[in-house]
């Protein structure tokens, strides 16, 4: 549980005196811890975290919180803010580091997503009913207790805003770019998951009519997430595929990402696998504190 916002004073300053380092891992998505990380990391108090809301809130918050790093001499570690385990950040970090011009990034981004779409529109055969795809995905864990915590895309925005950053774009908010909703709009406000479940079938042909359209070109559908670094624009939304592309021919919830740079030229460096669940994410956490440690 995470502490209220009249304990958080309380805990950094207890924390302050320790006799050695200290790391805080935050396992929450609590956006009034994200927004204390700047004060923890100016009382040298290290934080790791899988909370995307620090680094993809405001683009102040996101400079408080590493200059409030090299002001305390602590260390910041998200590497499971995206992608769970997978190294997609500390990637990104190295190739900007080492002088690499990072100039486009694209991807599924989303266990949920992936999933869902892998089995809607697969690239061979014929998919099932969006609003059953969108059931057995909840009944199987991997969307969130509200699946429209999913559906409105705003899990990718957060992603793509971090990884932009990083890249030297600084998007100023999650508002910046378009994100495409797949929640329709009567459904936006009913009272409950189960109501939103029980609506949704009346509503299966508009993904089914885009189903079809990409179909007729021998395309599937895939919900991507995409950062131009040279011309400054974000988007996330649907997007077609030839069968052929790695992005259609992802399985079950995986994650894939391309990086484009100067570097690697015009074939991307890919990164693929398990971008969701609790071993994984665990690993990308345990992970970023070794790095600490070792520099510590």
């Amino acid at each position: 549980m995470a502490p209220t916002v009249k304990e958080i004073p309380d805990v950094i300053k207890y924390l302050s005196a320790a006799p050695g380092k200290v790391i805080v891992v935050d396992n929450t998505a609590s956006g009034l811890m994200a927004a204390s990380y700047p004060e923890f990391l100016k009382n040298g108090i290290s934080i790791i975290t899988p909370n995307k809301k620090a680094f993809s809130g405001t683009y102040q918050l996101w400079q408080d919180v590493f200059t409030s790093a090299s002001a305390g001499g602590s260390f910041v570690y998200h590497e499971s803010s995206v992608g769970a385990g997978m190294p997609i950040i500390s990637t990104l970090s190295e190739l900007v580091e080492t002088g690499d011009q990072v100039t486009l990034i694209e991807g599924v981004f989303s266990g949920t997503m992936s999933f869902l779409f892998n089995t809607f529109s697969p690239p061979e055969g014929q998919g099932g009913k969006w609003s059953a795809e969108v059931k057995k995905a909840k009944e199987l864990g991997y969307t969130e207790p509200d699946p429209r915590d999913d559906l409105n895309g705003l899990d990718v925005a957060r992603k793509i805003t971090i990884l932009a950053r990083l890249a030297g774009l600084p998007i100023e908010s999650l508002s910046a770019f378009p994100v495409q909703s797949l929640i329709p709009k009567e459904l936006q406000t009913v009272a409950s998951s189960e109501e939103f479940l029980q609506k949704l079938p009346s509503f299966d042909h508009i993904l089914e009519q885009e189903r079809e359209a990409a179909s007729k070109v021998n395309k599937v559908v895939r919900f991507v997430g995409k950062v131009d670094i040279i011309s400054g624009e974000a988007k996330v939304g649907l997007e077609w595929f030839e069968k052929s592309h790695p992005i259609a021919n992802l399985q079950g919830s995986d994650n894939i990402i391309n990086f484009y740079t100067k570097r690697y030229g015009n074939l991307p460096l890919t990164i693929r696998g398990a971008g969701a669940g609790g071993d994984v994410t665990a690993m990308g956490v345990t992970g970023d504190l070794l790095k600490i440690l070792r520099q510590i």
